[in-house]
């Protein structure tokens, strides 16, 4: 009796998540296309931090590029491609954004450009099942006294292969992960992590950064014309917000 009355309770609640869920969408959509920007951002904003996805991040860089803040919208759909790099929507937008506020397109390593090929999570499925295919296919004939056949060699080298080739995609997923993009126009780089520090240089909405490191609520970024300091609530880093 307990038990049913648990699993009622999980399903009251799931049940309740997905009409929250549905509810934030349903409101986002009928604000955007009354023209109410700023409440659908809200909503969609409100959605993406529930249950991160790329449709919902795709609507939040929507409504508010219509609002006109570019660095936000950037950042939302670069978020929407980390969590799926196939997102062709998202890519355009950034694509066409970038054109528009004459943006340059992040500068990759060859291993991040590798990372970006498949979904940010789907490296570490690849790299681990990759690896402990070799290991079985490698070790278990012995162990079990299995004749070895020329397809448990084939398998191990298989998996070998794509495990080494999944490590540099795995690395190039932790350095992208540090990009960031600067929220607001006339953003100034700062020389020291302090308030009254000397400006470097000014930044403009949805300009790259990369964080090297933190300080209190400063970070260090590195930026095409130098490196300096930035508040954190000054720049959108990629998955700050997503939920692994």
């Amino acid at each position: 009796m307990k038990g049913t009355k648990l699993t009622v309770l999980l399903w009251a609640l799931a049940w309740t998540c997905v009409a929250a869920d549905a509810d934030f969408f349903s409101q986002g959509t009928a604000a955007y296309r009354a023209g109410d920007y700023a409440q659908a951002a809200r909503a969609f904003r409100e959605l993406a931090g529930r249950e991160p996805s790329p449709g919902a991040l795709q609507n939040l860089g929507n409504a508010e590029w219509q609002r006109g803040r570019t660095g936000h919208a950037i950042v939302a759909w670069e978020q929407a491609l980390w969590l799926d790099s196939l997102d062709e929507a998202a890519r355009n937008n950034l694509r066409y954004a970038r054109k528009i506020a004459q943006l340059e397109t992040p500068q990759l390593g060859w291993h991040e450009v590798i990372s970006t090929w498949l979904p940010a999570s789907w490296w570490a499925w690849i790299t681990g099942v990759s690896l402990w295919a070799a290991v079985a296919a490698a070790t278990l004939p012995g162990i079990l006294r299995w004749r070895r056949r020329a397809w448990q060699h084939g398998l191990a080298a298989l998996g070998l292969m794509v495990f080494l080739l999944s490590v540099p995609a795995q690395v190039g997923v932790h350095s992208r992960s540090r990009l960031g993009f600067v929220l607001e126009k006339d953003t100034w780089l700062r020389l020291t992590p302090t308030a009254e520090s000397q400006a470097i240089t000014r930044l403009a909405a949805g300009e790259s950064a990369r964080v090297l490191r933190a300080r209190d609520h400063y970070l260090l970024v590195q930026v095409s014309r130098g490196t300096g300091w930035l508040e954190r609530g000054e720049l959108g880093v990629i998955v700050s917000e997503i939920k692994h």
